[in-house]
């Protein structure tokens, strides 16, 4: 009975990779573990209480419904922690798990940090923080392209993507990148010479040159790397001299074949004081959009260093955070960082009461209930349409897709089941997935929608 269940498991597994498209949930269920089916209930083991009680709270109505594809005697799942004596199990496709080391090499060996040194003798190479590595890096659908593309070029020196540009908000996870690029590239090519600083520092530098004129040390310098990493790109733009000799530099080293990334708050075509030529150059190269975190990346995150950490948090306080943390991942991280030092420090068992009363100042606004009938609304009002348009069948693109990204709302921002969700629409559940899943894609491609949302969910929470 044990093998034909893991036979089923593997099935449903295939069909939720295939359905949700999210690696960070295809994650969690695949840690999971079927111990025994009895009088029609089937009984999944999870590993830990933060993944049984996130899976049993969001994913349990899908799982069943699969499983009785599978086999349609089983009426119920029941979900308990994983034992020692649980063979565990290997369902395709598994996907791998956090690792709480930020080790990159086999050996346990981190390459030291950047050297390159100035005609002084002075480190020129900003500090790299050891945890930024891509094993430390949570990977989700919203991030899994920039991803991909940073760890092609660090790992393959002479991939086509140059120069690499990454760009979004504040707190997605640039940087985190740029860190692991470096990183990656000294443990693999330790013959290459990695330059990384911010676009001020390089600002910085280059007046300096000026004011001791030389300018020509500073070239010689920059244009010699194998690799210089530039972030927040965006604050050398609108300098004149400083963007003409960056400009040059990066010119220099294309020319050499050597590897320039980037990175900046805004796309290339959206940056203000930007020269058409530098434009031009970084926009023959790979151009990257991190997007928002979604609440399961959030999820997955706080998971991570909860592990790595070994801290005893519930998962009603992870899941009060990633909901009401949406802003940036430094914004969530450092709300954990706190309730952290506030056990370590006052030996408190942390409960909802004080989780709100610590981070006050970084909810700020009070808790605001997101109804499915406030999504439908505000939907419909932004799009000129009425709430009985988006409950119709009618299918114009006018109407289906603020249709679909009313129900990805619904789904995003409040605790409500698919079939709950299918409810308020007069729809089945299996039009709620499929509309949750093609706003994922278009998000990807479709940058006006992406702004037409956060618009939307600032109306929600009454911050426009």
């Amino acid at each position: 009975m044990t093998d034909t269940l893991f036979k089923q498991w593997d099935t449903v597994c295939g069909l939720l990779q295939e359905e949700l498209g999210d690696k960070i949930a295809v994650r969690w269920l695949t840690k999971l573990i079927p111990a025994k089916l009895e009088n029609n209930q089937l009984h999944l083991m999870a590993p830990s209480p933060c993944i049984q009680e996130l899976v049993k709270k969001n994913y349990a109505s899908h799982i069943l419904t699969l499983w009785q594809g599978q086999n349609p005697s089983i009426t119920e799942l029941k979900f308990g922690l994983k034992t020692q004596s649980v063979k565990p199990v290997a369902p395709k496709p598994a996907q791998p798990t956090i690792s709480a080391s930020s080790i990159l090499t086999p050996k346990a060996v981190r390459p030291a940090q950047p050297q390159i040194v100035d005609a002084s003798g002075e480190v020129v190479s900003s500090y790299l923080d050891p945890s930024h590595t891509f094993d430390s890096f949570v990977v989700g659908k919203t991030n899994e392209f920039a991803f991909a593309a940073a760890k092609r070029v660090a790992e393959e020196i002479d991939s086509p993507f140059n120069p690499l540009f990454l760009h979004s908000s504040v707190g997605l996870g640039k940087t985190h990148l740029m860190h692991a690029i470096a990183w990656r590239v000294q443990e693999l090519h330790p013959n290459k010479s990695v330059l990384y600083l911010s676009a001020e520092q390089f600002f910085h530098r280059f007046i300096k040159a000026m004011r001791a004129d030389s300018t020509d040390h500073f070239r010689d310098l920059f244009r010699s790397v194998d690799v210089l990493i530039i972030d927040d790109v965006q604050f050398i733009l609108g300098k004149k001299a400083t963007q003409e000799e960056f400009f040059h530099t990066f010119n220099a080293l294309i020319a050499r074949g050597k590897k320039i990334i980037l990175s900046a708050d805004s796309a290339p075509h959206d940056l203000q004081g930007i020269e058409e030529r530098l434009k031009a150059r970084i926009c023959q190269g790979l151009v990257v959009d991190i997007h928002p975190t979604s609440y399961e990346l959030r999820i997955g995150i706080l998971e991570g260093k909860v592990a790595q950490q070994k801290l005893n948090i519930s998962f009603d306080i992870l899941d009060y955070l990633a909901r009401k943390i949406t802003s940036n991942v430094r914004e969530l991280e450092g709300a954990l960082n706190r309730l952290v030092a506030h056990t370590q420090l006052i030996g408190s068992t942390i409960n909802l009461g004080i989780v709100k009363q610590l981070l006050k100042d970084v909810l700020r606004a009070p808790e605001k209930i997101i109804r499915i009938t406030d999504i439908q609304q505000v939907t419909a009002d932004f799009y000129n349409l009425t709430v009985a348009d988006l409950k119709s069948t009618r299918r114009e693109r006018r109407i289906a897709r603020p249709r679909q990204l009313a129900m990805y709302l619904s789904k995003q921002l409040t605790t409500l089941s698919l079939p709950d969700i299918a409810m308020h629409f007069g729809k089945d559940h299996t039009t709620i997935l499929h509309a949750v899943k093609q706003i994922d894609n278009l998000l990807y491609q479709d940058d006006a929608l992406g702004k037409d949302m956060q618009k939307i969910i600032a109306r929600l929470k009454g911050e426009e």
